[in-house]
């Protein structure tokens, strides 16, 4: 679970980066190449690397959280289940 966890704190600090860096950079900025008004090619890439970067490493993050997740509820019903077989079998004897 540690690795999960080192996984989604490294995914929401590249996104919190990858946010920051587009508003400083191109805040203005549509990631497509038509738009109402002329926009330079550097921007418009630059603001379509910087959104891809956001929408992977949320992606990740997401996932890094349901794996997280699903650990910890498969702990718990391990827990519970042990503790249900354990009370049977005392009351068994």
């Amino acid at each position: 679970m540690r690795e999960a966890w080192k996984m989604f704190c490294l995914a929401a600090v590249t996104f919190g980066i990858a946010l920051g860096l587009a508003h400083e950079f191109v805040p203005d900025i549509v990631p497509v190449a038509f738009a109402e008004e002329p926009q330079g090619s550097w921007a418009v890439m630059t603001a379509f690397v910087l959104r891809a970067i956001e929408l992977i490493t949320a992606a990740v993050a997401i996932i890094a959280l349901a794996v997280l997740a699903g650990a910890y509820l498969q702990q718990e019903l391990r827990r519970r289940f042990r503790s249900t077989s354990s009370r049977r079998a005392s009351q068994a004897d």
